[in-house]
């Protein structure tokens, strides 16, 4: 990590203590170490890990602590090593800002105006998409790709409506559960997601041949019901909402032969839970370093990057904008914490 500043300063929300508030300060501008890139932010998406790590410390080592993960801006700065095909200075892009991974490192949250990342997690944004667009991407489609990665799908899992495999979302209208939608079709699998109804529509969009409502008492057999009609068989399954019991109950009933793989999004207790037939994950992105870079690099500067050029994978849900800039970043943590639905919200800075 780089711990070199330059004389310049600019504006920051920090979490001067546990348990927060948000201050606004202003604090030296970072230069960014080997393979490393500085980007001038420009939208802010907001996500629960931040109020986590505002107001319970979560991931939080030292104070002044800065969280947040999704950004958008300009790439301003790169450090040494950075390889050729990541995104120049001056390219627009999405980033992930890794505020968790590196423990509330303030150089490395994204509720700043500038804000150092890896060049592995950095995808230019195609012509025409906007930097509120842009920033919602990351932790949505970094989560949910994860997931597959956890269960140990292969990054080129390609199949055919004659092979009528099914995949099953619970939890489809989220962020990171739309992204699983449409990361899933892409892979040629019958996608079967939950949502409340007034959800259901967006989300058929996104990719899903049928969606159900996960408060009707009789979603499981209307799920089990429906892929037996279609003759699809459903092995696995994306849990984005914390709803293991009923995942686990479809996946019985249709799984057939296959030992079924479930990732979830939110953890398990206990961990590792182990369930005849199934391979049960909590989501995670290669632990090892390297790894994590190579699987990043695949990730932003290939998958994504060719999805959003071709239309293939849209930003997704809505989005919504607190005014305000950095001055709201409580307000706007304190609406998520709150609840929302089928929005993000996103400070513009």
């Amino acid at each position: 990590m780089s711990s070199t500043t330059t004389n310049s300063q600019h504006l920051a929300a920090i979490i001067p203590e546990k348990g927060g508030p948000f201050e606004i300060v202003h604090r030296p501008t970072p230069i960014p170490g080997p393979k490393e890139l500085l980007i001038e932010v420009h939208s802010i998406a907001c996500n629960p890990i931040d109020h986590y790590m505002r107001d319970h410390g979560l991931f939080c080592a030292t104070y002044p602590a800065i969280p947040g993960s999704d950004i958008s801006g300009i790439v301003v700065a790169a450090g040494q090593s950075v390889p050729a095909a990541a995104p120049k200075v001056g390219t627009r892009v999405a980033a992930f800002a890794p505020a968790f991974f590196t423990k509330g490192d303030p150089n490395y949250g994204a509720f700043q105006k500038k804000v150092l990342v890896p060049a592995s997690s950095v995808c230019p944004l195609p012509d025409g998409m906007s930097f509120n667009e842009g920033a919602i991407l990351p932790m949505a489609v970094q989560t949910a790709m994860a997931a597959w990665y956890s269960v140990g799908l292969a990054r080129d899992t390609k199949f055919t409506p004659s092979d009528k495999k099914g995949v099953l979302v619970w939890g489809g209208s989220s962020s990171v559960g739309g992204a699983g939608v449409q990361q899933a079709a892409n892979m040629g699998y019958v996608v079967y997601a939950t949502a409340s109804p007034h959800n259901h529509e967006y989300v058929k969009k996104l990719g899903a041949s049928k969606v159900f409502d996960y408060k009707d008492s009789a979603v499981v057999e209307n799920i089990v019901k429906s892929a037996k009609e279609d003759g699809i068989a459903i092995d696995l399954a994306y849990d984005a909402a914390g709803a293991l019991q009923p995942i686990l109950d479809v996946l019985k009933a249709t799984k057939g032969d296959n030992v079924a793989n479930l990732a979830s999004a939110i953890r398990l207790n206990p961990q590792p839970l182990t369930v005849e037939g199934m391979n049960i994950k909590f989501v995670s992105a290669p632990t090892d370093d390297a790894e994590r870079d190579e699987w990043s690099q695949w990730l932003y500067w290939t998958w994504l990057k060719e999805k959003l050029q071709t239309g293939e994978f849209v930003p997704s849900p809505s989005i919504k904008v607190v005014d305000g800039g950095l001055d709201s970043a409580n307000k706007a943590l304190d609406e998520l914490k709150g609840g929302v639905s089928g929005v993000k919200l996103v400070l513009e800075v």
